[in-house]
């Protein structure tokens, strides 16, 4: 057998040329769509699952959050570990499946059990959510936002509802998360002495607020062969929309927000800063799934 193949590579010495040109063409080309990486990401199979549980002490979401949610994991087929994490507020259970199983299989079937979880946690914590498909190793972009003209409030409002979605877009990214900034939101501060000056309780405020902010569709009008599209606009767009609101009619004049309350723009409190070379940013991560295609990002 060796004797014919040394003949042949002898006798045919172009096809043996030809053969070892493409050899060679391939693997070239093999070696130029290679990925490399030189952290190796050797994060398990795993399925995150985060619960915030605003206003609650480490104890009672173990209890009410925590617990639940892993009764609820036993038995998924594949399930190699389980891990949780309980703190103030926030309830974070990792499910690890073994290496076999497919990523998105296995959050199918995670995301049919929290069905069942969500009836047994209080109405007041939100609902479990899963987790990014990424892992700890997953960032591979990071960028900072920083103005001189602009607030830290309008820097974070820009990076969540203009670059966010914009980024998430790109082929492989799965997620963007966002750190420091002020995330915008109305604050609605209840006097106490004027609500009970003015026999308001806590409640018809909440009620309040809820009921009028939002618009409603009154159907079609029908006027010499046009339909017109009748709607009535209550969502509030402004601070003075919400002072504005009516808590209470029952006694003749109404009682509005603004006379038991002061309603301002605001943000969560912080728990931590992002900074950049020593002043206060928006620092932003993009992650990507272990087994994505490589990203290319242009400056």
């Amino acid at each position: 057998m060796v004797t014919k193949l040394l003949q042949f590579s002898l006798t045919q010495r172009l096809v043996i040329v030809a053969l070892t040109c493409i050899l060679i063409g391939f693997g070239v080309a093999s070696w130029r769509s290679l990925p490399l990486d030189a952290v190796p990401d050797i994060t398990p199979n795993q399925v995150i699952i985060n619960t915030e549980a605003p206003g609650r002490a480490t104890e009672e979401v173990e209890k009410l959050v925590t617990v639940p949610v892993e009764a609820a994991m036993g038995g998924i087929p594949g399930v190699d570990g389980m891990r949780s994490l309980s703190t103030y507020g926030l309830s974070q259970v990792t499910v690890t499946f073994k290496d076999n199983v497919d990523t998105y299989f296995a959050r199918q079937l995670v995301n049919e059990r929290l069905g069942s979880v969500r009836e047994q946690i209080p109405v007041d914590i939100h609902a479990p959510q899963l987790g990014p498909v990424a892992t700890g190793l997953g960032d591979i972009y990071y960028y900072a936002l920083e103005s001189d003209t602009r607030s830290p409030m309008e820097l974070r409002s820009i990076q969540d509802w203009v670059i966010r979605p914009q980024l998430r877009s790109v082929p492989g990214v799965v997620e963007v998360n966002a750190m420091g900034g002020e995330e915008k939101q109305y604050e609605v501060q209840i006097d106490p002495s004027k609500m009970q000056a003015r026999g308001v309780a806590l409640s018809q405020v909440v009620d309040a607020v809820e009921r009028n902010n939002g618009n409603a569709g009154g159907g079609l009008l029908e006027r010499g062969g046009d339909a017109l599209v009748i709607r009535s606009i209550g969502t509030a767009s402004s601070t003075e929309d919400i002072e504005d609101t009516p808590v209470d009619t029952s006694h003749g004049t109404p009682i509005l927000v603004k006379d038991v309350a002061a309603v301002r723009v605001g943000s969560p409190p912080l728990s931590g800063i992002a900074t950049k070379d020593g002043h206060e940013a928006v620092a932003v991560s993009s992650e990507t799934f272990a087994s994505a295609a490589p990203v290319n990002f242009s400056r």
